[in-house]
């Protein structure tokens, strides 16, 4: 082995023939010797399979990283220009680009075809986000939508229907809508004139189904649309309107009325949707006996079906940063391709353990199948512009682990971006695709110095890999994901390399269960079930780190927001840099970000002040709805309402400590008080719910039902009258009567509200009367009640109706409390609380207080030394 002109060893560099290094004649400095070719290398080795560490790389080619920026920049800009301006950047590229390589300035300049290539790639990028952008503008279509026509259309479906959240506007629940993205291939107007055209739609279909969460167990009408195949036809009629928003990639939206009826087919899905149907199917059957969350995650980790996926899940997982576990991303195809070339860990050797070194196959016919698998990747995951993506940058990921040329696959990224975006523009306005291409280049270019510096520092190489690999994305990834969700997740590092562990065997497991479901179904399932052991772990996971009090910290939800982001990123990264030198300061800050993340009670309730010690009713923060909770002894609470949604309720229990529920008490069955049921049941023990025996309007009293039922909780209803207690609290029901209130009808806008159940409740000295919703005519009645005694000169009134203006004016001064709390959402819609109604209030020498500027809101002390305190 020879040595340099300072005597040192040099590893890897192979002798000359002649044994002697070259001279440059002009300046006498010597040059690197002559490097043999690979195969030389491999040959003398004498290993079958050539040499293990073969020096492969040289300096990382960044020339294809600026044409490639060029052209996603240019399709993010030019679909929307119009068309003179697009012909225009085209020839303007492709003139200078000329200019470049033929004229006199590349003379004396080397990097000349670099800038020819960039410009030729925003020529070629204009002219595709144009021609894509020309798509929503031809055609019949969008003039038919501004005048919001109503047409029978032919629309051939183009990627998996699926089913909306359910969500809650003012009192009512927004049922699910599906939404199906087609083309329209055939359209009929109104005079009988039919046009053939192709112009990319969003089809809405008012459908009815069942439970929240339960979607896979639709209604037969609905199940059917949600069951449709890309590349099938269908006949409908629907109404045309624009886009809500432009930028778009649709150029209208068609909204079917008729959801309750199947779908109307003129011709079926092509053979490949078939075929990857029937594995979806077979995968959804093999996981169907599974426990609720693998058979929930389990499609999802594999072919990116999310059908079963919950809303409360889903939170868990977007609070936890993992997201990408939900849908196809690049891991799942490295992972599919990991079983031919072999596990990651020896992808850098040529003694890999995969499949095709085994079974004795070729480079070649290794190529071969894993062209093949990545072909059968993309039809059984439908070839979704976000699964080509995951497919490009997949391969690019396994291409860099399987050569050991890390720095050299930065070309092949920056193509794979340039390739994608020139094949489908609007890809350079989708978050995912932003997100794949930095967590891919972090792998590429951070991950590894990051692996190389903790293996120095004394880490083992594995979770050396790990940890740096689940930084390197979450410091690129984090500015992005704030712009998405306003919140940076606090837990996201620690949670992807818990459940980084169980991705692969649940992910390799799921797809032999995929393959194996046509022949053997009961091969399948076993699979199945051994599979999903790996998916609950990861459920739990995102389950346990979203518990956390400190998960997140909220962000301004801007690109502000994000370059403020990556400026604190950027400034962090030396200081851990020099931090990691001393393993004592090291350990201290990791102590106290386990203190902000884990924020003990006794020290949250130092440093945040809440909740206040001694408090004994709490208006939770929910936005335009109710929730209160009522001290029933150690994190034990009595729950009046539940709110619109599930995580803010569930947010407030926990910052309370609340483990224990004896009753949950839901005044009536509007949905900003019920819809967030779910949150008080989760992980809480709940001995019971009382409602209102007005069971308006249907579909919300059947869903606080269901979700009773499902957890095992016995429901009755409340009258007038009822008294009951929880150690040192005490309630009595003073409204509705045991007959349903004369003052409305049900079945009206108001039969509903005057059916609120409303409490009289004391603790401490303290009397507070809830009133639900009830409108004036049901105060007053309740003034005339029996009970009207007994809550007179009450120290504490939740105010009717949000504070609406809707309230018996006589009555809140027959009430004439110290305290008065309005419960409502910040900027609402409704203008709650009505100004007369604050005001109203205030002249009887109440103090108001109200959620949507003061937050939640705690009532503290005894009668006499009424304290509140906000959040």
């Amino acid at each position: 082995m020879n040595t340099d002109v300072r005597g040192a060893v040099r590893p890897g560099r192979p002798e000359p023939p002649d044994g002697r290094e070259g001279r440059d004649g002009r300046d006498g400095l010597r040059e690197p010797p002559a490097r043999p070719p690979r195969a030389a290398v491999h040959a003398a080795s004498g290993h079958r399979l050539g040499a293990a560490h073969p020096r492969q790389e040289g300096p990382a080619d960044l020339r294809l990283v600026p044409p490639a920026l060029a052209a996603w920049a240019t399709a993010a800009l030019t679909p929307d220009v119009p068309a003179g301006w697009a012909v225009g950047v085209v020839a303007a590229g492709v003139l200078l680009a000329g200019a470049f390589l033929l004229g006199p300035a590349r003379r004396g300049r080397p990097h000349a075809p670099v800038a020819a290539a960039v410009l030729l790639c925003i020529a070629a990028s204009a002219a595709s986000a144009a021609l894509h952008g020309a798509d929503l503008r031809r055609g019949p279509v969008p003039e038919l939508a501004r005048r919001y026509a109503t047409v029978t259309a032919e629309v051939e479906v183009t990627a998996d229907p699926r089913l909306t959240r359910p969500r809650v506007r003012g009192d009512r629940a927004v049922p699910p809508t599906v939404l199906i993205e087609a083309d329209v291939r055939r359209v009929t107007e109104g005079d009988g004139r039919t046009v053939t055209t192709r112009t990319p739609v969003l089809v809405l279909v008012d459908v009815d189904v069942g439970a929240q969460g339960e979607r896979s167990r639709a209604e037969p009408a609905p199940s059917r649309w949600l069951s449709l195949l890309p590349t099938t036809r269908l006949r409908v009629t629907a109404r045309l309107s624009p886009p809500r928003q432009r930028g778009d990639r649709i150029a209208a939206v068609l909204r079917v009325r008729t959801g309750r009826q199947p779908p109307e087919r003129t011709s079926e899905p092509s053979a490949a949707q078939r075929l990857a149907g029937r594995l979806r199917a077979g995968l959804r059957e093999a996981t169907e006996d599974l426990p609720a969350d693998a058979r929930a995650l389990l499609p999802g980790l594999v072919v990116g079906d999310t059908a079963r996926v919950t809303p409360e899940l889903e939170e868990a997982f977007k609070e936890t940063d993992l997201t990408h576990t939900l849908a196809v991303s690049g891991a799942n195809f490295t992972i599919v391709l990991a079983l031919l070339l072999g596990p990651p860990g020896l992808a850098q050797r040529s003694e890999r353990r995969g499949l095709a070194p085994r079974l004795g196959l070729h480079l070649r016919t290794t190529a071969l199948l894993g062209g093949l698998l990545a072909l059968a990747f993309v039809v059984v995951c439908r070839p979704d512009p976000s699964v080509l993506r995951a497919a490009a940058c997949g391969s690019v990921a396994l291409l860099a682990l399987a050569t050991g040329r890390r720095r050299t696959l930065l070309p092949a990224l920056a193509t794979a971006v340039l390739l994608l975006v020139l094949y489908d523009p609007w890809l350079a306005r989708s978050y995912g695709f932003v997100l794949s291409v930095l967590a891919t280049g972090a792998l590429l270019t951070i991950a590894p110095r990051w692996s190389a510096g903790l293996r120095r520092r004394g880490m083992p190489p594995r979770p050396a890999e790990a940890l740096a690999a689940a930084g390197a994305a979450q410091a690129l990834c984090a500015p992005v994901v704030a712009v998405l969700s306003a919140r940076v997740s606090l837990v996201g590092v620690p949670c992807n390399l818990l459940a980084e562990f169980a991705v692969a065997p649940a992910t390799v497991l799921g797809f032999a269960a995929l393959a194996t479901a046509p022949v053997a179904m009961p091969l399948a399932k076993a699979l199945a079930w051994c599979g999903g052991w790996p998916a609950e772990w990861i459920a739990g996971i995102a389950r346990a780190g979203a518990a956390l009090p400190g998960a997140g910290v909220d962000w301004p939800g801007n690109w502000a927001g994000a370059a403020l982001l990556a400026l604190v990123t950027a400034g962090a990264l030396p200081a851990g840099r020099r931090l990691l030198r001393h393993p004592w300061w090291c350990g201290l800050c990791a102590l106290l970000l386990i203190l902000v993340v884990v924020q003990p009670p006794p020290l949250a309730r130092v440093i945040k002040g809440w909740p206040p010690p001694g408090w004994r009713m709490v208006m939770c923060d929910v936005g335009q709805g109710d929730a209160l909770v009522l001290a029933a002894g150690q994190g034990t609470a009595v729950v009046v309402d539940a709110g619109p949604d599930p995580a803010p309720v569930d947010r407030c229990l926990r910052s309370l400590g609340i483990t224990r529920v004896p009753l949950v008490l839901l005044t009536h069955f509007h949905a900003d008080h019920v819809a967030g049921l779910p949150g008080v049941l989760r992980g809480r023990a709940v001995g019971g719910i009382e409602t209102t025996a007005l069971e308006e309007p249907v579909d919300q009293a059947e869903f606080v039902r269901r979700q009773a039922a499902s957890a095992g909780i016995p429901l009755r209803h409340a009258a007038a009258g009822e008294q009951r207690r929880s150690g040192p609290l005490s309630w009595q029901v003073v409204w509705p009567p045991p007959s349903p209130p004369t003052t409305t009808a049900p079945g009206t806008e108001s039969g509903p509200n005057d059916a609120s159940v409303t409490l009289l409740v004391r603790t401490a000295g303290i009397r507070l009367l809830l009133l639900g919703d009830l409108e004036p005519p049901a105060q007053r009645e309740l003034a005339r009640s029996p009970a009207a005694a007994a809550w007179e000169g009450a120290d504490v009134l939740k105010v009717a109706h949000h504070g609406s203006a809707h309230q018996d004016f006589a009555f809140l001064r027959r009430v004439a409390p110290r305290l008065a709390l309005v419960s409502c959402g910040e900027d609402n819609t409704y203008g709650h609380p009505a100004p007369g109604t604050v005001a109203a209030l205030r002249a009887q020498g109440a103090t108001v207080l109200r959620t949507d500027r003061d937050g939640a809101l705690a009532v503290a002390g005894t009668g006499r030394e009424l304290r509140v305190a906000g959040d």
